[in-house]
This record gives structure tokens, C-alpha cells and sequence, in this order.
């Protein structure tokens, strides 16, 4: 979290968030049913803060940073986003123009970053298009800008004039994180922004995301499925499983003790550094539940193995068990799980 942050001071707010994609068949292109990418979802981030979305492929979660950023208009719900001025906005009814001042607030930084990076383009370009779009910089003032931002990002201005081929992929996610830093930002959201990299060239993206968000007072939606780098970045984690929330805490308080059946079985999978503590890999069965066709109940009570009648007929909502820490499982209270020490 940067350092004087205030923890009471929500930036963003999200609230019963819904993403329905249609499924059309037939000549006529006729809707018959709905994918659920994202099916209700609630949380809200704190200024300063990084909150990490965590949860196998397919379960909303790039989908939902793609919302909030409008890269895609929400089915329902709201994207509550508070400005500069403390004024609250909902970022979820707003279209076109009235857009524009809160694109360059809420940027992002995107998965791979040999297809994010237009190969025809050179730094300058990539890096100086924000600036020239709506800055209306141009000349040396965009050159001079440009430079100091890959200073920033540990690349050398005079790299600005070569195209993405020549750089290998940790470069070219500074690259990346240079054009999102472009507008001066005040959320950004990360969507497995290491993912592609080799581990070697993680842990350094890694820390020049933490000592960018001291420096500029950046607040974090960090998007991952690996487990182990949402522990070193996150100050809150959240657990998505097909489209909703199943839990979130604190980083600690989930990785020691999760209430959950299904985090319990993503913690199981983390690899253990020294061989005495390594515990029961959790194997879940089946597949992941049809977003299309969800299962009746907790969507997670076909894989789980403390499923009882009342998990297939009722929906858990999502409740604090104490201290912040919310779960949406009908035995939360009265089971003892496994997380890591």
C-alpha cells in the first residue's frame, strides 16, 4: 500500500457488477441464453491499495477490469469511481464523451506484451500516442516527455526510436507500463501483467510496480491466477469463481486462514519452498461450472467436498465472518481449512 494512504478513502466501488455476453444460434442470429462472465459482483478498492482478483481461466476476472476501465459496457450494476474533487461518479452509465476525463485516470496494463505493443509503431509512437492525443503534445516537448518516462520505467530514451521486435518481453512490459504512466493515472488495472514473462523477469516488473505506485500514488486491481505473486504484491485479496465472489480479506488472513472450500484448493497449489512444509495437493473434480448454464445453489458445490443437500438448493451470499473477511459459503463458520503458514 504507498505509504499515507488513507485506508477510509474507497476510490472505487463496485456493486452487484454484471456482464452477460449472448449466445445467438439459428439463421436469424436469435439470442437463446446468456454467458454469465461476471454475475454480481461487490467490492471496492481503497486509495493506495492493491486488491489482487484471483481465480482459474475463465472466471470473470479480466472480464470485470475490462468493465471498469469501459473497455466493455456493463450489463448491469455500477462502477462507482470517486474524482479529484470527492465527487462519486458511476462510471457504468456514462458513454462516449462524457467518458474521455476518466479514461485517463483508469488506464490498463494488458496480459502479453508482444501483442499489446502495435509492431509498426516505435517507442515514441507507442508511449507518445496518450500524450499526443490528449496532452496535444508534439516535437521536442513529446520527445523530452517520452524520454523521461522510459527513465522512469529503467529503459534508456535512446531506445525510443526502435520497434518492439527488438526488445524481449520484460522490456517490452516497461514499455507498456511507460504508455499506462503516460496520463498521470490513479488506478490502474493490472491484468496478469507478469504472466507471460519469464520468473526471473517477474520479480523485477514486480518490484517496479511497487516503487511506481510509492512514487506516483497509484491504487491496483491486480489481475493473476498464480498465487504465490499475489502474496508479494497484494495488500487484499479476492477469490472470483465463475463470475462471483466467493471471498476476500486481507492477504494474510486468507493465505493463513480461508474460509472458503474453493481458495482452500488454490492455496493447496502453491509450491512450497521447503519440502517439510509442502502439504495435500486439493484435486478438484469435474470441470468448471458452465458460466452459461450454472449450476443450481453454490456454484462450487458440484467440486466440493463438504457439500451438503443445502449447498445445491440455496445460493450462499457473502457475509463477514469477523474482521473484514467476507465469504460466501454456508459452512464457513464450522469447517477448518488448510491455508499456508
Amino acid at each position: 500500500m504507498v505509504e499515507g494512504a488513507n485506508d477510509n478513502v474507497t476510490l472505487l466501488d463496485v456493486r452487484n457488477l454484471k456482464m452477460y455476453f449472448p449466445i445467438r444460434k439459428g439463421f436469424l442470429r436469435r439470442e437463446v441464453g446468456y454467458v454469465r462472465a461476471v454475475d454480481g459482483l461487490n467490492f471496492s478498492i481503497n486509495f493506495g491499495e492493491t486488491l489482487s482478483l484471483v481465480g482459474e481461466s475463465g472466471c470473470g476476472k479480466t472480464t470485470t477490469g475490462r468493465c471498469i476501465v469501459r473497455a466493455y459496457e456493463p450489463t448491469d450494476g455500477q462502477i462507482l469511481y470517486r474524482r479529484t474533487d470527492d465527487v462519486v461518479v458511476d462510471l457504468a452509465q456514462l458513454q462516449g464523451v462524457a467518458l474521455k476525463p476518466y479514461r485517463r485516470e483508469i488506464r490498463m496494463i494488458f496480459q502479453d506484451p508482444y501483442s499489446s505493443l502495435n509492431p509498426r509503431m516505435n517507442v515514441l509512437d507507442i508511449v507518445g500516442e496518450p500524450l499526443r492525443v490528449n496532452e496535444k503534445m508534439s516535437g521536442q516537448e513529446l520527445e523530452d516527455c517520452v524520454a523521461s518516462l522510459l527513465r522512469q520505467v529503467g529503459l534508456r530514451p535512446e531506445f525510443m526510436r526502435r520497434y518492439p521486435h527488438a526488445f524481449s518481453g520484460g522490456e517490452r512490459q516497461r514499455i507498456g507500463i511507460a504508455r499506462c504512466l503516460a496520463l498521470n493515472p490513479r488506478l490502474v488495472v493490472c491484468d496478469e501483467a507478469v504472466s507471460a514473462l519469464d520468473v526471473s523477469v517477474r520479480a523485477q516488473i514486480l518490484n517496479l510496480l511497487q516503487d511506481l505506485q510509492q512514487q506516483f500514488h497509484l491504487t491496483y486491481l491486480f489481475i493473476a491466477h498464480d498465487l504465490s505473486v499475489v502474496q508479494y504484491v497484494s495488500d487484499r485479496v479476492a477469490v472470483m469463481y465463475v463470475g462471483q465472489l466467493v471471498e476476500m480479506a486481507d492477504t494474510d488472513e486468507l493465505y493463513g486462514n480461508p474460509r472458503h472450500p474453493y481458495t482452500e484448493a488454490l492455496l493447496s497449489a502453491v509450491p512450497k519452498p521447503d519440502p517439510r512444509l509442502r502439504a495435500e495437493h486439493i484435486e478438484l473434480p469435474g470441470e468448471v461450472a458452465d458460466p452459461a448454464k450454472p449450476p443450481s445453489g453454490c456454484y462450487f458445490h458440484p467440486r466440493c467436498r463438504y457439500a451438503e443437500d443445502r449447498c445445491s438448493q440455496e445460493m450462499p451470499q457473502l457475509h463477514d465472518t469477523g474482521g473484514g473477511h467476507l465469504v460466501a459459503c454456508h459452512r464457513a463458520e464450522e469447517l477448518s481449512l488448510h491455508g499456508i503458514v
